[in-house]
This record gives structure tokens, C-alpha cells and sequence, in this order.
């Protein structure tokens, strides 16, 4: 879907791609990111209004170092490069680029030419956020230096006649803290974009979209209760009403009550064709012994489809299939020519032998928070719509190593806890995800006059902006008390809580 105005982020394997995409749709504007092989006569007929040269891990001097179409810096349409890519526009139009001496990384002070097209209205002194190693030690014909730094000569470059324009530092990332106002420079002053990617227009026009394509045919869709299933299958119903089925698949690795908190939201609230599938002994049975967490991801995996299909067999003949499949999903996937990340079970078009004639995914477009701001846009409830981001095995890979019936209570109920109180201290928003893990440790502890030896429950809370990395949050020590009391009071088996301070890197925010 392209919309009327668009920018298009050329990917140079850069970590930092998507949230370049989301900072760009953060200020009211569509973009899109694609391989950095999208040839030039690619971009011009596509129509775009800027392009933005990503990030990468590679030196532009390196053998098969990524370079793309150079014609790209002559087709008129503003180029705005950022890291790896203001390096490759300086290679690419006659510049000269050195190793540093000095590697800058992490937060740097640089001092701004506030004359700099994409540094009006900011302090001509600032802290960025540089990582790099390689510099621009020579700009090319044309270009003058806008922005420097101790260790970096060329911190930011432009050529206004052409509207080319390059910065060392990364404007994305939080940490450079006049970066969404250059940002929107280059988009609102340089490329001259309106700003009209707004949710409720997108809401609106994809539901008739969605009309018009299936018409008064048949749809279904594997509603999983998570915020991506839930709006997607949302909007297909607003335009197909009754048309469309839900299959839910409960594989009773949910959190507490979370099965019936979506029964009853999207069967009673909004009236659809749900179908529940209760199929907890089936998975668990299929779990029984098993400890590898990418064994239990795949068994789950296996069996969801397996369920599902055997469910769709007994409506009788459907046409489309609905997916939740979410920007992220295609871009990790490899769309195109980019680079896959990890595959996603979602993306690559129809399933094999299942007979559906078409695809609706309403939310390919969009990024994780995009899908909430739609959600509430459609009505969906807060809570739903805020839902922690949950995995898709769900409590199979916070139980370590094998799970039985007894193993999910427990961390169903401790979880509940955790959850409750996080909410009623009004820490839900602040606290990016936070959950409970059942360790395989059982510990020696005194409860009343007597010895036992039980489970030790972990907590785990993490503060991200892109879950890319993550700190660990700060929780404060009487709320840790009081959860820690309440779960050993009244959730059995258990007789010590720990707490999960690392970091992401080096740990990962699931433990498995």
C-alpha cells in the first residue's frame, strides 16, 4: 500500500532501520524500508518523497561492501544519509572516507552550523548518538561541513542545491536529543511532505478496502486474543460482519483468565463468529517430557496449525484467509531482496493445501504501536489493546524445562500477582513488559514451624523503546516486598521470589 506521500529507507543492514521507520511515522509521515538493491529507476517510478540511506555494519572501501544504485543520488528526489549511508554518499560522489583513530560510540557532543538546512531551531551545541569507526575525512565537490565533533571532522554534510544531505550521528535514537527535530526538517522543509499518515484515516480506508475485495465472500481468521490477531480480525469484521470467523485456538498456555477475557470481548462486545477450541490436554500431552525450549516452540507451533486446520475443515468452504502479520514481520522475513533477520510464521504467502484464494493482512503496513493507536481508534479495550507483548507458545517458555498442569497454576497465579500490583501501582505504562518465570530451582525455606522445599518464582521487568535493547526497571523495593509477600501467601508450592536485573544485551527479555 503506498500511500500519497511516501519515503522510502534504503536498508544497509543497519540495526537501527525500523526505528528510523518508526521515528519517520512517528512524525505523520508513510515510509517504507527496502533492500539498498532497489535500483533507481525502481525508486523514480514509485514516487517518493525523500530517501534515507540506513546505517550498516560494513566500511565502504571493504570488498563487496553494499554500495546500491548511485544513480540514486541523481534523480532529483531529496537523499538524507545517515552512519553507514553518509559514508556511502560521500564515497559514491567523490569524498574521501578514513578510518578513525578514535572510534566514537554511544553519546557525543557535537557542534552544529545552525545555518545546517537540517539544524534550524536547534542549539548549535548538543549531545548525538554516534557508533562508528570509519569517519568522512574529505566531503565531495559541492558539499559543505554542517556538523562536527572532537574525534569526527564531518559529523553532518550538505549540498543544498541538490538536496543531499548526511550526518554521522543517528537522529533515531533517543539518545540524540534534537534528532526528531532534524528529522522533521529533512521531511517537512527538505522533502516538503504534508504529514497525513494518521491512524484514523488508515482505519477508515483500509476497512473498505477490505470491502471491496471480499465482497460478500467467506474469511477466516486465528484469533489468538494478542493486540496484532485482535485488530486485524476487528477490521476485517467491521467490513464483512458475520462473514467472517474467528477460530481460537486455546492451547492452555495462557495467562490466568486471559481465554474467557477474550470469549467475551470479541463474541459479546462486538458480536462476532468466534469459535473457541479448548485444547489444553491435547498440547500438553504433546509437551509431556519435553525441555528444549525450540523443541516446545515447534511442538506448539505444529499443533496450532494442526488444530486450526481441522477446525476450518468443519465451516465448509472459505475464501480468504486473515492474517496479523505486522511491518516488522515482513521486514525481519526478508521482503524483497532484504536481508532475513528470522523468519516469521505469518509471512510468505498462502499456506500450502488449505484452499483459500486470497490474503488479507489490514496491518502489513504498520508497526507495533501504530496497530494500538488503530485499536483504540476501533474501540478495542484498553487492556487488551495495552496487552503485554506475550510469545506466541505463551507459558510453555517461561516454565523451565518440561510442563505439567501443576507447573502452569502455579505460574498462572503468580504471574496474575505480579501483573495486578504493577497495574494498581500504575507502573503499566512506564514498564515495557513484565512477567513471571517458573525456574527449574526448588529451594530449601521455613514456613510456620516447619521445613519445605519448593519453587522459586523469577520477575522479570524490562523499560525499552524498541525492545532491540532493554534496561531493567527500576521497581521499587516495598512494591517488590508486597508482591513477593502476596505470591508466597497465596500461591502454592512456592517459597522464594528473585528478581531479574540484566540487562538486554547480554540477556534476552524472554528467559527462553
Amino acid at each position: 500500500m503506498i500511500q500519497n506521500e511516501a519515503v522510502l529507507i534504503l536498508d544497509f543492514g543497519g540495526q537501527y532501520s525500523q526505528l528510523i521507520a518508526r521515528r519517520v511515522r512517528d512524525l505523520n509521515v508513510y515510509c517504507e524500508i527496502k533492500s539498498y538493491k532497489t535500483t533507481a529507476q525502481q525508486i523514480s517510478a514509485t514516487g517518493y518523497k525523500g530517501i534515507i540511506l540506513s546505517g550498516g555494519p560494513n566500511s565502504v572501501y571493504a570488498e563487496n561492501a553494499p554500495v546500491g544504485d548511485k544513480m540514486a543520488f541523481e534523480l532529483g528526489i531529496p537523499v538524507l544519509g545517515i552512519c553507514y549511508g553518509a559514508q556511502l554518499m560521500a564515497y559514491s560522489l567523490g569524498g574521501v572516507v578514513s578510518s578513525s583513530e578514535v572510534r566514537e560510540y554511544g553519546k557525543t557532543p557535537v557542534e552544529f552550523d545552525a545555518s545546517g538546512t537540517l539544524f534550524q531551531n536547534i542549539q548549535e551545541e548538543s549531545v548525538c548518538w554516534m557508533s562508528h569507526t570509519d569517519h568522512i575525512s574529505e566531503v565531495p565537490a559541492g558539499f559543505r561541513i554542517t556538523a562536527s565533533s572532537d574525534a569526527c571532522p564531518v559529523a553532518a554534510m550538505e549540498n543544498d542545491e541538490k538536496r543531499l544531505y548526511a550526518m554521522q550521528f543517528h537522529p533515531e535514537v533517543e539518545h540524540t536529543v534534537y534528532g526528531k527535530e532534524i528529522l522533521r526538517n529533512f521531511l517537512y522543509n527538505v522533502c516538503g511532505c504534508k504529514g497525513d499518515w494518521i491512524m484514523s484515516s488508515f482505519a477508515a480506508t483500509t476497512i473498505q478496502n477490505i470491502k471491496d475485495t471480499i465482497g460478500d465472500k467467506k474469511v477466516i481468521c486465528a484469533l489468538s486474543g494478542g493486540v496484532d490477531s485482535s485488530v486485524a480480525a476487528l477490521m476485517v469484521h467491521k467490513a464483512v460482519g458475520k462473514n467472517l470467523t474467528c477460530i481460537f485456538v486455546d492451547h492452555g498456555m495462557l495467562r490466568k483468565n486471559e481465554g474467557d477475557d477474550v470469549e467475551r470481548v470479541f463474541r459479546k462486545q462486538f458480536d462476532m463468529n468466534l469459535i473457541r477450541v479448548n485444547a489444553q490436554e491435547r498440547f500438553l500431552s504433546k509437551l509431556a517430557g519435553v525441555v528444549e525450549p525450540e523443541h516446545k516452540r515447534k511442538i506448539i507451533g505444529e499443533e496450532f496449525i494442526r488444530v486450526f486446520e481441522e477446525e476450518a475443515k468443519k465451516i465448509g468452504q472459505v475464501d480468504y484467509l486473515c492474517q496479523g502479520t505486522i511491518y516488522p514481520d515482513v521486514v525481519e522475513s526478508g521482503a524483497g531482496d532484504a536481508a532475513v533477520i528470522k523468519s516469521h510464521h505469518n509471512v510468505g504467502g498462502l499456506p500450502k493445501d488449505v484452499g483459500f484464494t486470497g490474503l488479507i493482512e489490514p496491518l502489513r503496513d504498520l508497526f507495533k504501536d501504530e496497530v494500538r493507536r488503530v485499536g483504540l481508534e476501533l474501540g478495542i479495550p484498553g487492556p487488551l489493546v495495552w496487552r503485554q507483548p506475550f510469545p506466541g507458545p505463551g507459558l510453555a517458555i517461561r516454565i523451565m524445562r518440561d510442563i505439567t498442569p501443576e507447573k502452569l497454576e502455579i505460574l498462572k497465579d503468580a504471574d496474575a500477582i505480579f501483573r495486578e500490583e504493577i497495574v494498581d501501582a500504575g507502573l503499566d505504562k512506564s514498564i515495557n513488559q513484565y512477567f513471571a518465570v517458573l525456574t527449574n530451582i526448588k529451594s530449601v525455606g521455613v514456613m510456620g514451624d516447619g521445613r519445605t522445599y519448593d519453587n522459586t518464582i523469577a520477575l522479570r521487568g524490562v523499560t525499552t523503546s524498541d525492545f532491540m535493547t532493554a534496561d531493567w526497571a527500576r521497581i521499587p523495593y516495598d512494591l517488590l516486598e508486597k508482591i513477593s509477600n502476596r505470591i508466597i501467601n497465596e500461591v502454592k508450592c512456592v517459597n522464594r521470589i528473585v528478581y531479574d536485573i540484566t540487562s538486554k544485551p547480554p540477556a534476552t527479555i524472554e528467559w527462553e
